[in-house]
């Protein structure tokens, strides 16, 4: 089951679990369409891979399957991939 993480790896903007902005890899590595888009240019720094919508647990499983709160950030931040 998805941990649906709490943030952006990257600006640790919120991403609750709803949210259509959060994006991630494979692997989980949880961060928001800006910084995929902006930053990392779709290409996750932890792993190489690329992203996907992170899908949206329905509100009613919440209360059974609840989201993660633990945050992750990338304490070096994320360098701007070149283009």
């Amino acid at each position: 089951m998805l941990d649906l993480r709490p943030n952006c790896e990257c600006c640790d903007k919120d991403l609750p679990p709803d949210s259509a902005e959060a994006m991630i890899c494979t692997f989980e590595c949880t961060f928001c369409a800006a910084c995929v888009d902006d930053v990392l240019k779709g290409e996750c720094p932890n792993c190489g891979g690329n992203f996907a919508p992170r899908p949206i647990r329905p509100a009613s499983k919440l209360e059974k399957y609840p989201a993660s709160t633990k945050r992750v950030l990338k304490a070096e931040g994320c360098a701007p991939k070149a283009a």
